[in-house]
């Protein structure tokens, strides 16, 4: 895990953990409409259904840029079929930048969306690999 050391003052310094940012950047993203959920590694998912928990910070990167205090930020989602998937896309990275920002004081330099599948009628279906599906800010 890697930790931002935000600030530093005379009583003590202030970290930010990136769990923190994933968790934030996660939940921002889940408020959108058409975001069915966020995709995480396959231990990811299996951690979670063996501990019956819901990982937060599943789907999400945060990459620190120490001397700026800023971050870029990946997002791995599945949207539900029939949105507008460039529109959905850009309402993400607005409210994901807005949300990470607002609470820690950090720069958002970038929030990267990656598609990874669409649900279709309550099931969801993979995208195929070889289809470009980022959309970048």
């Amino acid at each position: 895990m890697q930790d931002m050391e935000f600030q530093t003052n005379d009583l003590g310094k202030i970290q930010i953990a990136d769990e923190v940012i994933q968790i934030i950047a996660g939940l921002a993203a889940s408020e959108i409409e058409g975001v069915v959920d966020l995709t995480g590694s396959f231990a990811g998912g299996l951690t979670e259904s063996l501990l019956g928990r819901k990982n937060l910070a599943k789907g999400v990167r945060v990459e620190f840029h120490d001397e700026e205090k800023s971050c870029n930020i990946g997002l791995s989602l599945v949207l539900d079929f029939g949105i507008n998937i460039p529109t959905t896309c850009m309402q993400v990275q607005e409210h994901v930048k807005s949300a990470v920002e607002g609470m820690t004081g950090l720069s958002v330099t970038h929030v990267n969306v990656h598609v990874t599948a669409v649900r279709v009628h309550g099931e969801v279906k993979e995208l195929p690999e070889n289809t470009d599906k980022r959309i970048h800010s």
